[in-house]
């Protein structure tokens, strides 16, 4: 057997449908079977009250259970369907009035349980920081969240797509280089480093290089000569004064790399001091660095290092997140781990939290409680309606049968209690 599930759509029923219709059919016939009673000693009173007369009363109260047993019957019966098949009405209410049943269900939530002094209320009540706080505190709670946080990012780094989110890297990067006007900053943080000499350290290493590199390839700087040389000119003048003016050569380095105070030296500091002072106040060395940083940016390789840099930090997250003992995990652990001994020990900081807390559910409460209680509305207008009436007589139709029952019980009760006051007061 199967019905309409909630949505509408055929669905086979749960065990736990099997099982509330098994019981509802048990309460159903327990209560027909105690109407059935009620007429079986009706009719024996009726037949024999002649030669019992205290049978009147018993045929008074089984008359009256009747009574009581049809009517709740009926009115059990007239929730889910029309009784008997006959459209009377007001009759099958739950199928019939589905849409206003949901609408009035829909205003009762939203007015009751989502209304903004009871969420706040009830918030206020909950200490919520310090039940968080306890949670987290403890070492199974503190890697529980740091967990779900690493199955979250690790979810999310695997569904997107790694061209998309480097273009979109890259373009953002672009744009935000575009946008900045890099030679006054530059010139700046320049002059600054100029300024206290911070590029001395630099200037040493690349002249200590060039001597360097001068001793090393005597053959090029001597060579430069000889190739320079007029043809008339005999070869060992050309080996003296190419041996000489490597010489000089090597000299003249040597010097301005022992010498701090050389002439290169400052001529060299004084020039990038202008060049400093340039990209800050000179427009033509300003447009022109401008220029320059408008051509890396647009250099496609950027797409290639952006790429290759999202590749790397996408593969060091995912090792870190997907390790427990990894040291990202730990120190995450550790820092909620010390969050919740906060939000336990320092109730300034939890009141605050909690402060926060009530302020946005009450804010989201006031303001989309209608819309969050309107879906109650809408999923029972698409509920079809005798399915419906047919899920909830399975979920409350065992607890009805009572009212039959007791119908039957009270109804013969009251029989009784009519037939006795009117024979012995009233005959």
């Amino acid at each position: 057997m199967s019905i309409l599930n909630p949505a509408g759509l055929m669905g086979t029923d749960s065990p736990a449908d099997l099982e509330r219709m098994r019981a509802l059919k048990r309460m159903k016939l327990v209560a027909t079977s105690l109407l059935a009673v009620m007429a079986v000693i009706f009719v024996i009173a009726w037949e024999f009250q002649g030669d019992f007369p205290w049978l009147g009363y018993v045929r008074a109260s089984a008359e009256a259970g009747m009574v009581g047993a049809l009517a709740d019957w009926f009115a059990v019966t007239a929730l889910f369907r029309h009784p008997l098949g006959l459209k009377i009405p007001h009759t099958a209410i739950i199928p019939e009035k589905k849409e206003s049943l949901g609408s009035s269900l829909s205003e009762f939530v939203a007015d009751n349980f989502l209304n903004e002094t009871v969420v706040r209320d009830k918030l206020s009540r909950l200490s919520l920081s310090h039940r968080v706080g306890s949670w987290l505190a403890r070492p199974a709670g503190a890697e529980r969240v740091t967990a779900e946080i690493s199955h979250a990012i690790s979810g999310l780094a695997n569904i997107l797509h790694d061209d998309q989110i480097s273009e979109m890297l890259a373009s953002t990067a672009k744009r935000r280089i575009e946008q900045i006007q890099v030679a006054p900053a530059l010139g700046k943080i320049a002059g600054g480093v100029f300024e206290r000499g911070d590029h001395h350290d630099v200037v040493n290493l690349l002249i200590e290089r060039i001597h360097t590199w001068v001793l090393n390839h005597e053959d090029l700087v001597s060579g430069a000569v000889t190739k320079q040389a007029p043809s008339w000119t005999p070869r060992f003048v050309d080996s003296l004064v190419s041996e000489k003016l490597f010489r000089e050569v090597e000299k003249y380095v040597r010097g301005v790399r022992d010498d701090p105070d050389h002439k290169i030296r400052i001529a060299l500091d004084d020039f990038l001091t202008e060049l400093a002072h340039d990209l800050q106040h000179d427009p033509v060395t300003m447009a022109r660095a401008e220029e320059v940083k408008n051509q890396i940016a647009a250099n496609p390789q950027i797409q290639g290092l952006v790429n290759s840099i999202w590749t790397s930090v996408k593969a060091t997250i995912l090792d870190a997140t997907g390790d427990p003992d990894s040291v990202l995990r730990r120190k995450a652990a550790d820092g909620i781990a010390q969050l919740g001994e906060k939000l336990m020990q320092d109730r300034a900081f939890a009141s605050k939290i909690d402060s926060w807390i009530q302020d946005a559910a009450g804010y989201l409460a006031n303001r989309y409680s209608r819309e969050v209680a309107g879906i109650i509305d809408e999923t029972v207008a698409n509920w079809d309606g005798e399915a419906t009436s047919k899920k909830i007589e399975l979920l409350v139709g065992r607890d009805l049968q009572f009212i039959r029952i007791n119908g039957t019980v009270v109804g013969a009760l009251a029989g009784l209690a009519i037939y006795t006051v009117a024979h012995n007061f009233l005959g």
